[in-house]
């Protein structure tokens, strides 16, 4: 196998379109902030200092839900927060209870809008500049991005948030239910599909398909390349395991985006099949070795297995080994899975790619 970077075409021109999957909470009160702060793996500023990506821990460290949360007015113009969430089933607590369990005394008010707001997504426009940013690597594999402190990165807008996750990734906001935004007059609309194959061309998980609630774990969902873990906040729930990780573990795994075909068929440049079938979420990826018949060199049989997460047209995101990525990119190896029954019954090969937002490691690492 060729170990050629594979080269992605996302779309660049100005698109709009609705985000899939998603509700709303609001939470208001004196309180809510010092709330928030104490259960966010990101810290919350009060005053605040405007909106922010971060996530909901388990006490042992997993994921519960990765959020946006907003700034916004209630009716009577006092300031409060609303939380952009994936309500679908899963082996987490509904959000509202989760969050209630904790409010005991503070004064704290929470309530499900939903019915209020759809959440959309506009980018490539170019008008919209993407900020300096700097990355700091811990020993353990954790990156982390330094941005300039002279502004907000996520943006100061009410209802509205600068997609800081990857580069290309555009603007965030809520709208009235039902309703289309402005941005419509001078960007393209598409379906929520269009979002969808957007975020996995560019490499960013979201949602419960790619972080399954009480599996996974932050740093292996790129939470910390994408801005949404501080480690140098005071307690939080799931604070204990994720900064331990960060000064002495080692990050094994990570979600990278891929390109499903056959097998032999690796593709040069990437490119979404409407003819592709649907493929099953969480299904395993296993490593298959490659022997050349002039290359005597003693190869270890691989461990463990990755998982295919969220896909589309024939490109997805999966969660893989990085001993075996790294493998697999010298050549060493090949991923696939298999599937016994359904529109994608049989034998799939996929490739992945590194995107190239991604920090280059230093040479000591």
């Amino acid at each position: 196998m060729s170990s050629t970077v594979l080269r992605t075409l996302a779309r660049r021109i100005p698109t709009v379109a609705p985000v899939p999957n998603r509700a709303i909470l609001s939470l208001g009160g004196s309180q809510a902030s010092e709330f928030l702060n104490g259960i966010l793996a990101s810290h919350v500023n009060e005053p605040i200092k405007g909106p922010l990506y971060s996530a909901f821990l388990h006490a042992q460290g997993r994921v519960l839900y990765d959020v946006f949360l907003y700034t916004s007015l209630d009716s009577a113009g006092k300031r409060n927060y609303l939380l952009d969430y994936d309500p679908r089933p899963s082996d987490a607590p509904p959000l509202m209870s989760l969050l209630k369990r904790y409010v005991l005394r503070s004064k704290v008010k929470i309530r499900d809008v939903s019915e209020h707001y759809d959440v959309w997504s506009a980018w490539g426009n170019p008008a919209i500049p993407e900020p300096a940013k700097q990355w700091t690597w811990a020993r353990s594999g954790v990156v982390e991005p330094q941005w300039d402190q002279s502004e907000w990165p996520w943006g100061s807008k009410d209802e509205s948030i600068l997609d800081r996750r990857a580069p290309g990734m555009g603007t965030r906001f809520l709208v009235q239910k039902g309703s289309l935004p402005q941005e419509t007059s001078d960007h393209e609309l598409a379906s929520s599909n269009a979002y969808t194959l957007h975020r996995i061309l560019t490499g960013v998980p979201e949602g419960l398909e790619d972080m399954p609630a009480m599996q996974a774990f932050p740093m292996e969902s790129n939470l910390d390349m994408m801005g949404g873990l501080d480690f140098r906040k005071g307690c939080y729930v799931g604070q204990e395991l994720t900064v331990r990780t960060y000064h002495t573990g080692s990050i094994r795994k990570r979600i990278l985006p891929v390109v499903i075909h056959k097998p032999g068929q690796r593709p040069d440049i990437v490119l979404p099949s409407p003819e592709a079938p649907s493929y099953p979420t969480n299904i395993s990826i296993s490593p298959t070795l490659i022997q050349r018949p002039d290359d005597a060199r003693p190869i270890p049989r691989p461990r463990g297995t990755g998982k295919l997460l969220s896909s589309y047209q024939g490109i997805g995101l999966a969660l893989l080994r990085l001993e075996q990525v790294e493998a697999a990119e010298r050549g060493d190896l090949s991923l696939g899975f298999n599937v016994e029954s359904g529109p994608s019954e049989g034998t799939w090969a996929l490739s992945h790619w590194r995107p190239d937002w991604w920090p280059q490691p230093p040479l000591e690492q």
